[in-house]
């Protein structure tokens, strides 16, 4: 067998061998302890984003489904202390929010009604301390969408820079600058940056998504809240 056929031989048993798939669990064993751990953290950030997600929007579901009973049983009923006993306790944000005018209502008439317009006034702004006390409330988890869907791009990035550097270093130990050396540790470095976009993509957009849904939830608890405003100014001006 002439040295041609030898090297034939040698590549065709290379390219039999190579893998015909990308296999992200040979990737991550394959790459260097910093890889794994950037990967590794990317992972745990992304199930943490998913699970916020599904928690929220099960939250909101809730939430959205109990202000809309408690309003319109709010304004059906003459009677507010029974209403407001009923649902004082529960996770009921339009609820707090109509007990704090209420009862800013009640202590003003308690020390007597000298100045109608800033009894009026207090009783709005305890109703919209209320209102973004809730909004503030439903959007604080969040904030860790927001932080993984800016930063995780970048610790992906860090774990490629490591890799492809590792990968440079192995050219230098081995004196050999062939794609067989450098193609590994390429592909780990580069699958970190994939897993760090893999958790990054669906925060971001879960988090605008999400944002938009609390924006739009606030302006009904705003409106709610003017509605409660205006019925109560209404009875200041008959006491």
């Amino acid at each position: 067998m002439t040295v041609i056929d030898l090297l034939a031989a040698t590549a065709d048993s290379a390219v039999a061998a190579a893998p015909t798939r990308l296999d992200p669990i040979e990737l991550f064993v394959s790459a260097d302890i910093v890889v794994q751990l950037v990967i590794a953290g990317l992972l745990i950030a992304s199930i943490w984003v998913w699970a916020i997600i599904i928690g929220f929007t099960m939250r909101m579901g809730r939430v959205r489904r109990a202000s809309a009973a408690f309003e319109d049983e709010f304004w059906a009923n003459d009677n507010v202390d029974l209403v407001m006993g009923a649902r004082r306790r529960k996770d009921n944000p339009s609820a707090r929010i109509a007990a704090a005018g209420i009862g800013e209502f009640r202590e003003s008439h308690k020390q007597g009604l000298k100045d109608r317009q800033a009894a009026s006034a207090r009783v709005a702004q305890a109703m919209e301390g209320q209102v973004a006390d809730e909004s503030d409330t439903l959007s604080r988890r969040l904030n860790f969408l927001a932080t993984v869907g800016s930063v995780a791009p970048f610790v992906g990035l860090f774990g490629t820079v490591w890799g492809i550097m590792n990968s440079f270093f192995q050219i230098g130990l081995q004196q050999n600058s062939s794609l067989a050396v450098v193609a590994p540790g390429i592909a780990e470095a580069l699958f970190a940056t994939a897993v760090g976009l893999f958790a990054a993509i669906p925060a971001v957009i879960a988090y605008n998504r999400l944002s938009h849904t609390v924006n739009g939830y606030e302006a009904n608890l705003a409106r709610f809240a003017d509605r409660v405003h205006a019925q109560v100014s209404r009875e200041m001006e008959t006491l």
